[in-house]
């Protein structure tokens, strides 16, 4: 019987496990956490949960940038995509302007970094340096804004611009790694352009997986690739499960409960760029924004502002993404506080089911591989679902409004 060992590198973690032939865990779960920047150290992380094997399927987080040497040691600790140093050099380059992607990062380490950048043999993503940096597959590749997705091959005329050889990129191979974006989406069972996945764990994405024979980023989206006929098109937010854990530790205990509120019973309008914006306009050096605050307000009041602009902000990513009929809820960040799926349902005027995967990305990760080897696993579990209160249609929807026309003062503000 076929089983898979799935490896999922996330942002702040590393787990394992195996599946079988249907996508169902066949094991323990192994994992741990970590919090470093360190290449080599996360490596050792990785290389104790796989306690000495070979994973047949990696999924790992993407738009991150390793300079290496000719022994593939690691000259810069893991430029990610919380690093947003380089954002003036986004918008240097040709108006792409996610500081996240790896031509950024690029240019700004040519500049700040001049010997880093001479001196280094290959630049490469995190889970190529831990393969050896030598090949790269096709997703890693395709969130790394070096890459012409229509002819699967690095952007020759960007590559220029940067005055980098080619050389010192990894090749493109066909790898069993793909970007933990894809694997999620796999892994709950949101692929085809109707139904997305609504992911919060550290950060937040929406995001749909679908077959295509022309992979078009759309303004304010993302566009990757999850394989040659397969791309993963959504947007993203800084603020999902960090943003929780910050008001978990600002905030005083909050006295009562979330599930009979909504924005009318606070004031407050709140923009939640903490982390800075990534969709829908990209804006690095965005920083968070509540309006509305009297002597009356509460540690409870700001809790719910703050989920409520959240899931507003994913609202306008929804608003770019009409074929989005059917919405499920993944991530760690999410599925343990019900009355944040109910605020999300709320706030994008749709169903949120709740996915029944524990861990979507791993289970993605071994679905892709199952699918090289010709299986097909069964649908992946729904637990249960939240629809929009329509009491409350009229409320959630002034109160998006209100959270856009405060958004629009302060772009045209700071433009």
């Amino acid at each position: 019987m076929t089983e898979i060992l799935a490896l999922d590198v996330g942002s702040s973690s590393v787990r394992a496990q195996r599946f079988d032939a249907r996508g169902e865990p066949a094991g323990e779960l192994r994992q741990e956490r970590y919090e470093t920047t360190g290449a080599a150290e996360v490596a050792a992380v990785v290389r104790r949960v796989l306690g000495g094997e070979e994973p047949d399927a990696t999924s790992c987080f993407g738009h991150s940038l390793v300079a290496i040497d000719r022994r593939g040691k690691a000259l810069t600790p893991i430029l990610g995509w919380r690093d947003t140093r380089s954002a003036g050099a986004a918008e240097w380059l040709r108006g792409r302007l996610d500081p996240a992607a790896t031509h950024a990062k690029l240019a700004w380490l040519s500049r700040t970094e001049p010997d880093v950048f001479r001196d280094a043999a290959r630049f490469v993503s995190f889970t190529d340096y831990l393969r050896g940096g030598a090949e790269t597959s096709l997703s890693i590749a395709s969130a790394t804004g070096l890459l012409d997705l229509a002819a699967r091959d690095w952007d020759a005329e960007l590559l220029a611009v940067l005055d980098l050889d080619p050389e010192r990129l990894p090749r493109i191979a066909d790898e069993p790694v793909w970007l933990d974006a894809a694997c999620s989406n796999l892994g709950a069972g949101c692929t085809g352009r109707h139904r997305a996945a609504l992911m919060v764990g550290t950060s937040g994405a929406l995001r749909l997986v679908y077959e295509t024979e022309r992979p078009r980023p759309l303004p304010g989206l993302f566009c990757y690739l999850l394989d040659e006929r397969r791309v993963v098109e959504g947007g993203a937010l800084s603020d999902g499960g960090n943003l929780y854990a910050w008001l978990e530790r600002t905030l005083a205990p909050a006295a009562g409960e979330l599930a009979g509120r909504d924005p009318s019973d606070h004031g407050l309008t709140f923009l939640p760029f903490l982390g800075g914006e990534r969709s829908t306009g990209w804006d690095p050096e965005a920083t968070g924004t509540v309006t509305g605050l009297t002597f009356a307000t509460t540690p409870l009041d700001l809790r719910q502002a703050a989920l409520e602009g959240v899931a507003f902000r994913f609202a306008a990513i929804a608003d770019l993404l009409p074929g989005a009929e059917e919405i499920v809820a993944t991530g760690g960040g999410l599925l343990h506080d019900p009355a944040w799926i109910q605020i999300m349902a709320d706030a994008l005027a749709r169903p949120v089911l709740v996915s029944g995967v524990a861990e979507a990305s791993l289970r993605g990760a071994a679905v892709a591989a199952l699918e090289r080897l010709g299986h097909e696993a069964p649908p992946a579990p729904l637990a249960t679902a939240f629809g929009p209160r329509a009491d409350r249609a009229d409320t959630y929807r002034s109160a998006k409004e209100r959270q856009q026309r405060l958004y629009e003062v302060l772009r045209g503000k700071e433009q």
